[in-house]
């Protein structure tokens, strides 16, 4: 198995491992799967400020995980939101673990010092990985979001990347 950074080209393999969690769960609230073009832009718009990752066995992509943005004001700079998914049948494999320690080690090489992710609940294969990873439990957002005929209630965490000593050095 190699973990490489993201290139546009795997916006296609991205899109089709998505889908599944699009049109089958609640793990995702988007409702409409995205294009390989738009998935494409996605892995642009990630590698451009945080990082893309993805697993790949032979020439097929099986997994991917990415940070982006947290939030748009200047203080959460330092925050990233991180996500991993799977192809169906490899969850609980250690594979999102390896994307995952890859992904961090980029992150905090381009000076983030924080990771956070959103958790719809429940999902306990997504709750055990974040756990393993060292994400501690901040809040949980009740019946924040309408999908698939119920209301979902989704778990915020968090993990250090790098660690704080006074004024952060800016982003790379």
């Amino acid at each position: 198995m190699e973990i490489r950074d993201a290139t546009e080209r795997d916006g296609a393999e991205c899109a089709t491992i998505y889908e599944p969690y699009v049109l089958d769960t609640a793990i995702t609230f988007e409702t409409v799967v995205p294009t390989a073009e738009e998935m494409s832009g996605r892995i642009a718009r990630s590698l451009r400020d945080h990082a893309w990752l993805v697993a790949q066995e032979g020439s097929l992509v099986v997994g991917y995980a990415y940070g982006g943005q947290y939030k748009v004001r200047a203080a959460y700079a330092w925050a990233c939101e991180v996500s991993v998914y799977l192809q169906p049948g490899l969850r609980r494999t250690g594979l999102g673990r390896m994307l995952y320690e890859e992904l961090f080690a980029r992150l905090a090489a381009r000076g983030y010092l924080t990771a956070v992710a959103g958790t719809t609940l429940p999902n306990p294969a997504s709750e055990g990985l974040h756990r393993a990873m060292g994400f501690e439990p901040v809040g949980v957002y009740r019946k924040i979001g309408f999908k698939n005929g119920a209301w979902h209630d989704v778990l915020w965490s968090q993990r250090e990347l790098a660690p704080r000593d006074g004024e952060p050095e800016p982003l790379r």
